[in-house]
């Protein structure tokens, strides 16, 4: 059984490719208010397998379009910003992933639930009146460090799999109890390593913390859209667990039960559009 320290993962974390500037761009542009949409249009436009993929996403059934879309530009014009932008990024960060490794490991329920979980993280923020777009990436990569642990350390990860179906636990529980750390660890460390936000680092490292510290809003928000996923079951695995959340956290939140339902009700909506990515 193979034991890690984070001192171990870290070197392997340093040897990931850095994001591309463009999605280091789109990821700044969350926080900024005066954004130069033509520019950061011309830098997606130069990325060509990017723009290629948003423009079949921006013209599929589900927007819907009277006629076709042919540039970032006109995508933006007709769909607005913050659509391309979340296009484009799922997009360019499930791209940025190798999306197969030896072993049993699927990566398609993987991002399909990273998927639910964004667009569950951007509709619970909506509602909270916090920073959509922001919730919506770190819900997309919260659950990131399990790629580096199946991608960086594939054999040893073969065990946590085979620990979980033995003791039927959670893949996170499998994870702390055969390698010694847990996915969302590593996210921290890679979230770190790519230089996000503070608030973004604390949301994937606290994602499964059975207490949220007052301040993190954006952490109880990922707690939240994590479960929501997992309870709508956006993964289509039939391994799926729900997650518990302590009672404190339902009172931290503070929505009412009809407002959830809302919230769940609207993601399955979103979700339809954004997983669309997955078979751009």
């Amino acid at each position: 059984m193979m034991r890690l320290e984070l001192s171990n993962v870290l070197p392997a974390v340093n040897k990931l490719p850095s994001l591309p500037t463009v999605v280091m761009e789109l990821l700044a542009s969350l926080d900024q208010e005066d954004i130069n949409i033509d520019a950061l249009a011309a830098k997606i436009s130069q990325d060509q397998a990017l723009t290629a993929k948003t423009l079949r996403l921006a013209n599929s059934s589900f927007y819907g379009m009277a006629h076709q879309i042919t540039t970032i530009a006109e995508a933006i014009a007709i769909l607005g910003f913050r659509t391309v932008r979340s296009i484009a990024t799922t997009a360019a960060l499930i791209g940025t992933f190798a999306t197969q490794a030896p072993g049993l490991f699927r990566f398609a329920p993987f991002w399909r639930h990273s998927i639910g979980t964004a667009v569950c993280a951007r509709e619970l923020a909506t509602h909270l009146k916090l920073n959509a777009e922001q919730a919506y990436v770190t819900g997309l990569l919260h659950d990131i460090g399990r790629l580096v642990l199946v991608t960086q350390f594939s054999a040893a990860f073969e065990g946590v799999m085979a620990y979980q179906v033995q003791h039927d636990c959670t893949l996170a529980q499998a994870e702390f109890a055969v390698l010694g750390v847990d996915h969302a660890m590593v996210g921290q460390a890679l979230t770190q390593h790519w230089k996000f936000p503070p608030s973004m680092q604390q949301a994937v490292a606290g994602h499964h913390a059975q207490t949220v510290p007052q301040g993190q809003p954006l952490t109880l928000v990922i707690q939240f859209a994590d479960a929501m996923a997992h309870a709508l079951d956006f993964s289509s695995d039939d391994d799926d667990q729900v997650p518990l959340l302590p009672d404190a956290a339902w009172q931290q939140l503070g929505l009412s039960d009809a407002t959830l339902l809302a919230v769940m009700a609207d993601s399955e909506k979103q979700f339809e559009g954004a997983s669309l990515v997955l078979g751009a």
